[in-house]
């Protein structure tokens, strides 16, 4: 059993992390659904991969992006996405790694 104190000092809070925190993504990694609850208590779905054992949201945003890129290169192998803006104002652009 463990102090307080020590459960306090080690304990680490849960984060959301994002796609755009890789350095490189590869497209063939499984997208999974999954269902959260807002700050107002209501449901919400969004897609997940799962790398090195930890989770990582991706938008749609990025979604549409690596679309869009599929139109003029269809074999995309690697795509790194980068973040624009925070909070609502919150874009997503892709770089084609390979």
């Amino acid at each position: 059993m463990t102090s307080l104190i020590d459960s306090a000092k080690a304990y680490e809070p849960k984060q959301t992390l994002n796609v755009a925190d890789l350095s490189e993504v590869d497209v063939n990694l499984q997208l999974e659904a999954r269902t959260g609850t807002d700050s107002d208590g209501k449901p919400f779905d969004y897609n997940v991969i799962v790398k090195d054992g930890k989770e990582y949201r991706v938008p749609n945003m990025v979604l549409e992006k690596i679309k869009e890129a599929t139109r003029i290169k269809p074999d995309i192998k690697k795509v790194k996405a980068i973040r624009h803006g925070s909070g609502l104002n919150t874009r997503y652009s892709i770089e084609v790694l390979e």
